[in-house]
This record gives C-alpha cells, structure tokens and sequence, in this order.
C-alpha cells in the first residue's frame, strides 16, 4: 500500500498529485517550487530567495514522513534558464554539506506559474 503524505507547512499541490507518496521505506516528493505555504504567494525576488523557500518546502514535505535531508537519494531540479545554475548550486548545497544526493539539472522551456526553480526528491529510510 502506498501512503499519501502531506504537510500543511508546504504548499497544497496545484493540481492533481500529492505532495509526496511513501511506499515501503521510500518516499517520492513532487516537484516544489516557491509557494509561501502561509500567504500562497510566489518568493521570486532572487533566485537564491527562490531556491532557499523550494529546498525549505521539501524539507517540510520530508518532515511530514519522519526524514529529512540526509535521507535523499536523488533530486531533479528544473531551471527556467541554465544561466541559474551557479546560484542554485550555491543555495542547494548548503542543504546537503555531506555524502549529497544523485541528482540531476535541466533547463525546461517553462515551469509552473512561470517560475524559475523546482525541484523533487526520492528519499529512504
């Protein structure tokens, strides 16, 4: 049986998917991006503040199942520009100072509600 998780501290999903599914000892987090959970408003004042509040929501997502970053296998992270790479790293990184996860970048041609930035996770217990 797979398990629906859900944090009120992260943003409600703006379509039909959940926050995060766990099945087994696995936990798939969906794409995150910068939604103030408590206002409902987009953070794009820098792509660093934008970066921080998306890695912020995944953290919230992964605390609703009881792990955190050290429990991340993998990330993808979505960029509507590749120019972004550099400062993204820089924010990302500090989440994830040892033994980081796999992960992967690409730029898309669009995100949702035009951001900049999202990113998933698979993490396991």
């Amino acid at each position: 049986m797979k398990q629906i998780i859900h944090s009120n501290n992260a943003p409600d999903p703006i379509g039909p998917y959940s926050q995060a599914v766990l099945k087994g000892n696995t936990l798939y987090v969906s794409g995150q991006i910068a939604l103030d959970a408590a206002s409902g408003e987009l953070v794009l004042s820098s792509i660093s503040a934008e970066t921080a509040l998306v890695m912020k929501n995944l953290g919230e997502v992964l605390k609703a199942a009881n792990m955190g970053y050290e429990h991340v296998l993998k990330c993808s992270i979505f960029l509507s520009d590749m120019n972004y790479f550099s400062e993204v790293n820089e924010v990302y990184g500090k989440f994830f100072t040892s033994n980081p996860p796999a992960r992967e970048t690409v730029a898309v041609k669009t995100l949702p509600k035009n951001v900049n930035v999202e990113i998933s996770c698979i993490a396991a217990l």
